[in-house]
């Protein structure tokens, strides 16, 4: 099981990564005493982790509905009494805190805001999280839950290209500095996809270098930043000449195709790679 190191993000508050499943990265925010635990799919793997800690779960945050990200809520819950925040366009029975785009997720006991930003695409109610810059934090950060991944973008199991391409506009204006806590390792995957897709871009290029080393030495690629991302992100970059000439080179996009046209071809251009 690949361990990530622990992300400090504020003099307050950190994020520890959870892995689980084959790939997942369930989130843990603390302040060493209280955590919030974002999309807990496995309830075992985050009771030992707390365990380990010695921390106490005040509440859980979703960014949507599949199994991988909510299965350990019940569980969750019948060790703890904590509120459940979560989309609230999507049917998790669980949920207490219906949450959607410009509410904020107040998480009192660690004095954690996050504003919520609607993303669908991946699923038709999907959220993400942000905490915003102050004055006790760092970097912002974002749970982008399977909107946004590390290279990447999540698959279009209910929404339409140009709600993904929307939602991904969304995140791509938050501040450079951003960290992106997205919940899947799939890095390395997404980053072939990308170099075939746009082989001369020369920041791809050292992406996948550091992140493979990281990998080999068994280290999370995650968390990367919006800057990273919009650097080296096909699907923040399907208005680049490069990427284009690729999608036409290789018979998926007409001629006179619309941007958004571009983005679905490239999503499928993705799914078959």
């Amino acid at each position: 099981m690949i361990h990530s190191p622990e992300q400090t993000l504020s003099p307050a508050l950190s994020v520890l990564a959870v892995p689980a499943f084959a790939d997942n990265y369930l989130w843990l925010i603390h302040d060493g005493t209280h955590a919030a635990v974002v999309d807990p799919g496995d309830a075992m793997v985050i009771l030992d982790a707390l365990k380990a800690h010695q921390l106490t779960l005040c509440a859980i945050l979703l960014t949507h509905h599949h199994a991988d990200h909510t299965g350990g809520v019940p569980e969750l819950l019948q060790h703890f009494a904590v509120p459940v925040f979560g989309p609230r366009n999507e049917a998790i029975t669980a949920i207490t805190e219906p949450l959607a785009e410009g509410d904020v997720a107040y998480v009192r006991e660690l004095g954690l805001q996050l504003t919520v930003i609607d993303v669908p695409g991946h699923t038709k109610g999907h959220i993400a999280y942000v905490r915003q810059r102050d004055e006790r934090s760092g970097a912002p950060w974002l749970f982008s839950g399977d909107t946004l991944f590390a290279g990447g973008c999540g698959r279009l199991f209910e929404g339409t290209p140009g709600q993904m391409a929307e939602s991904l506009g969304k995140l791509a204006a938050l501040p450079d500095d951003t960290e992106v806590f997205c919940a899947h390792e799939y890095t390395l995957s997404n980053l072939r996809f990308a170099s075939a897709v746009e082989p001369g871009n020369l920041a791809l290029q050292e992406r996948v270098a550091i992140d493979t080393e990281k990998r080999q030495q068994g280290l999370s690629t995650v968390p990367s930043t919006i800057a990273l991302e919009k650097a080296t992100n096909p699907f923040l970059r399907y208005k680049e000449p490069a990427i284009l000439a690729s999608l036409k080179v290789e018979g998926k996009l007409a001629a006179d195709a619309s941007p958004v046209e571009a983005f679905a071809a490239l999503r499928m251009w993705k799914n078959n790679f």
